[in-house]
């Protein structure tokens, strides 16, 4: 493993989520595809999420995004949503997918919430 990377290798990928992420999916399990992120499990929906960054890891090193809170998120079935999908819907690819801070339970008829939250690249050990 390297000893060293520079924050323009992490940048790099990190920036990739900045301008290709077309939907952040809120999902009933975790997908490891783009076609279980896009129809198997998701509950909810929100077409392009502001990502911010990439900026300093803070006090864990490395790099990160901010995905921005969510207030508007459409409901596509109700369920219990525990985990996210960042998705490339042009290209049909799962970028990130990962676990909620905590499960929302997601109800017809009303928009989802989501607050703010980093998706980290940590410095090598």
């Amino acid at each position: 493993m390297a000893d060293i990377i520079h924050d323009d290798i992490f940048d790099t990928g990190l920036t990739q989520l900045t301008t290709v992420v077309e939907n952040l999916y809120i999902c009933s399990s975790q997908p490891t595809t783009f076609t279980e992120a896009e129809t198997t499990y998701k509950l909810g929906t929100k077409a392009t999420p502001t990502i911010t960054g990439p900026t300093d890891g803070g006090a864990g090193g490395g790099r990160r995004v901010t995905v921005s809170a969510i207030t508007d998120g459409v409901v596509n079935t109700a369920g219990n949503a525990a985990w996210f999908a960042l998705c490339d819907d042009s290209l049909s690819k799962l970028l990130i997918s990962g676990n909620l801070d905590s499960a929302l339970d997601i109800a017809t008829g009303s928009p989802w919430t989501l607050t703010a939250f980093d998706i980290q690249l940590p410095d090598p050990v």
